[in-house]
């Protein structure tokens, strides 16, 4: 049941202003909105854990993580009637995404049991050196210390209470306390009541993990500002992650930020490939591109194609595929008045002539697509611009060098996809290196959407992608955001960290 509550340290408490939920479907709820005292008082219990817990073994730390999955499973059947309630999507989408969610958690525990992830050296002493003796030397990465994590809009599960950023940082040693997401409070309410749970049933601190809802800005601003925080993981829109960020810079001690904040995602099609499968390579991309309603960071927006009669072909055929797409429900109010804006703003554009598109003052969204020259494309930076929604863009390039042109001029991305033939091997090799400097994470004849999590994953890239380019939110490599290298010189081994 919920308690519309916080979770703080093991305590529910409540507080004197509410929010109402406004789910697409069902009952609304009210939830308590955090205060800066709250916040406090979740980080000050996050530090007085991070004593025992940051010293805690790799096999305790993957007990925990599994026992939460163990919970959160446990409460499927709930956590699907209320997400789908919440967010609106459908059933299949939240079953999937908490195998998602569980399914990470159970990876993380893995990996820290086999131990790589320290990447320990070890460099023994040499006495007898001349001229001057080497002492022992030692170096572990350790956690950090207590985390913030920032719940997404767009995942209620496998990116928000217990997803990603936070099963990375309890695997590292980190406490948590995440802001939960307004669009869907009851969803991490249920979720933080099975790591309570699970703290409980492990004997763990009650300080590793506090969640605190609010529909508000202030939860966050003080999360971000508390001194005793020492990094942030977030996922959402470029405006309040720069915004968050801009904090973390500006605090008397700088901590790191690590906002994953979106991309246009640009689809190169060569040309061979365009004569031989553009119908094929129109049908996915419109699957692609409406999948979830568009509501994806990793939404292939924009498909560069040379100007001639395949590119009309190209067109013609995404234009019949998404023109069968029916309206989706979004996942809140707010994104599907800010996809109605961006709509607008690629329409009214200069040399931006629209194909398909049913306005919608509701919370369904129809898919749009809209074509332009690269000229036009190139002259103004607000069409590189990411639309939260099935938006594409087909941009008539007029040969190979202007597509090395927008190669070499796109901002950061989370992807660049390329469609390629055996007779385009030598622009595709002309490309790579380019969109290599690009891009987290670079595809052959596929479609971004759909993000594996494994040991290889990268899902990141440079600004504005996300603000650290040499980290990932997904997969195993994303637990180094919350470690740093400690040296131990003339440590004994029994005081050094269980390992």
């Amino acid at each position: 049941m919920l308690t519309g509550k916080h979770l703080i340290s093991g305590e529910w408490i409540g507080s004197t202003a509410q929010f109402s939920s406004a789910p697409a479907h069902g009952p609304s709820h009210d939830f308590a909105v955090g205060t800066a005292a709250q916040v406090d008082a979740a980080v000050q219990a996050a530090d007085e854990a991070f004593l025992a817990f940051g010293w805690s073994s790799r096999a305790e730390r993957a007990t925990l993580l599994r026992q939460i999955a163990d919970e959160i499973d446990a409460r499927g059947e709930v956590l699907t009637e209320i997400g789908t309630q919440e967010t609106g999507l459908p059933e299949a989408r939240l079953q999937g995404e908490r195998a998602r969610t569980t399914g990470q958690l159970r990876l993380f525990a893995d990996h820290i049991e086999q131990g790589d992830y320290l990447d320990e050296r070890h460099d023994p002493a040499l006495p007898d050196r001349a001229p001057m003796p080497r002492p022992d030397l030692r170096m572990i990465q350790r956690p950090l210390g207590p985390v913030a994590v920032f719940g997404a809009s767009n995942f209620p599960l496998a990116f928000s209470v217990a997803g990603g950023d936070t099963a990375a940082a309890l695997a590292a040693g980190c406490p948590v306390v995440v802001k939960g997401h307004p669009a869907h409070p009851g969803t991490g309410e249920i979720v933080a009541q099975a790591i309570d749970a699970a703290l409980k049933a492990t004997g763990t601190h009650p300080g590793v993990f506090s969640l605190i809802q609010s529909d508000g800005i202030e939860v966050g601003t003080a999360l971000v500002k508390h001194p005793l925080i020492r990094a942030v993981g977030f996922t959402g829109s470029l405006r309040a992650g720069r915004a968050l960020f801009d904090l973390c810079a500006a605090r008397p001690e700088p901590i790191p930020f690590f906002g994953e904040l979106g991309s246009i995602n640009p689809m190169f099609i060569l040309p061979h490939a365009a004569a031989a499968r553009g119908d094929a390579i129109a049908e996915g991309w419109a699957g692609s591109l409406t999948m979830g309603a568009g509501q994806f960071c990793t939404n292939p927006g924009i498909a560069l194609i040379l100007e001639g009669p395949d590119a009309d072909a190209f067109q013609t055929k995404a234009q019949n595929a998404l023109s069968k797409v029916a309206n989706q429900t979004m996942l809140t109010d707010g994104i599907a008045s800010s996809y109605r804006a961006g709509v607008e703003r690629v329409a009214t554009t200069a040399g931006v002539q629209q194909i398909i598109g049913t306005p919608c003052e509701t919370r369904e969204a129809a898919p749009y697509l809209f074509t332009v020259s690269c000229d036009d494309w190139l002259a103004d930076p607000e069409l590189q611009e990411e639309v939260f929604g099935p938006l594409g863009i087909v941009v008539r390039v007029r040969d190979f060098d202007q597509m090395l042109r927008v190669a070499n001029t796109i901002k950061g991305q989370l992807t660049c996809s390329l469609q390629f033939d055996d007779q385009d091997l030598n622009r595709a090799q002309s490309l790579l290196p380019i969109l290599e400097r690009k891009a987290g994470r670079l595809l052959a004849n596929g479609f971004p959407t759909g993000v594996e999590v494994c040991d290889s994953m990268v899902h990141g890239g440079p600004y504005p992608a996300s603000t650290n380019f040499g980290a990932t939110s997904v997969g195993t490599l994303s637990i180094r955001r919350f470690l740093r290298p400690v040296c131990y010189q003339n440590i004994p081994t029994d005081l050094l960290p269980q390992r």
